[in-house]
């Protein structure tokens, strides 16, 4: 074969090769390219739809996770935190746990817990007419007023605290404790008449919603100042650093207005128990508070 042929043949079959390069390349590119096209606009539907359910979660859900959260509130914490954006998940079933979402006196939940530290009776719990608190005692009478009793724990507990403050110089006495229902109902009465209702609001529970009627509260004085006076004595000092240790807070301290409906007293403390008295304690916290996020009354 002559070379001129052989060439010939040679350029043929390169050029072959050529052509089957540039058919692979024109089949397979625009199909490679199709489908990372196809591959990118799946992925960022799906990134889509991922931001459009977090955005509808973030907007109509609310985090279930949480461990205070209470599936029979739900409606009720879609719908304040539709009306507060600005809250956190956790804030918002804390607050609702508080009944924050109701109105103060109209919904009304009958108190839980009864004859334990636990019970909580506030403007949305209510003790009933005829409740009278198990193993009341009288206080005795170098700690207290004539004829104030207390639940026995909270009498011990209370007679411990104002006899260890005596060793201090300092005098804690009891001028008001377990208040029966009746009771309520002539000193709201008086007040209302006095003040109008929606001040005493403000400082008085209204009969039925008085802590007062558990026996586990108790408002002090020193003999000395008047009992409204309280924050300016040594006494008070005293019992903000101890009162814990002896299982009793401060029912209505300052900046917690919100939580508890009424305004700080310096006089009136509660008996909850050493354990919950640490906590709240430690925590800064109103009883309300403690209450919503440890306390599972359902």
């Amino acid at each position: 074969m002559s070379k001129k042929k052989k060439k010939k043949i040679k350029l043929k079959k390169k050029n072959i090769i050529i052509f089957l390069i540039c058919l692979f390349l024109i089949i397979f590119i625009p199909i490679k390219t199709i489908n990372l096209i196809s591959k990118s606009i799946s992925n960022h539907k799906v990134k889509l739809k991922e931001q459009e359910q977090a955005k509808k979660k973030h907007n109509n859900g609310i985090n279930k996770n949480i461990s205070y959260y209470n599936k029979n509130y739900l409606s009720r914490y879609l719908k304040y935190k539709k009306e507060n954006k600005n809250l956190s998940d956790e804030q918002i079933i804390k607050n609702v746990n508080m009944n924050l979402d109701l109105k103060q006196y109209e919904d009304t939940i009958k108190a839980k817990n009864l004859n334990t530290e636990k019970v909580l009776v506030n403007k949305y719990y209510y003790l009933e007419e005829d409740y009278v608190p198990d193993n009341l005692e009288e206080i005795n009478k170098q700690y207290a007023l004539n004829g104030m009793k207390l639940v026995d724990v909270a009498k011990e507990a209370f007679e411990d605290m104002a006899k260890d403050a005596k060793k201090e110089d300092l005098t804690i006495v009891a001028m008001s404790s377990y208040r029966s229902y009746d009771y309520q109902v002539d000193l709201y009465n008086r007040y209302a008449k006095k003040d109008g209702t929606e001040a005493a609001d403000t400082y008085s529970g209204r009969p039925g919603h008085s802590e007062h009627q558990t026996g586990l509260a108790v408002d002090v004085y020193n003999e000395e100042k008047d009992y409204t006076n309280f924050e300016k004595t040594d006494e008070y000092e005293w019992m903000i650093k101890h009162a814990h240790e002896y299982g009793f807070i401060l029912r209505f301290p300052k900046d917690k207005e919100k939580e508890t409906g009424y305004h700080f007293e310096s006089w009136h403390y509660r008996y909850v128990g050493q354990e919950i008295a640490k906590y709240i304690k430690e925590h800064n916290i109103s009883f309300e508070e403690y209450y919503a996020t440890k306390i599972k009354d359902w």
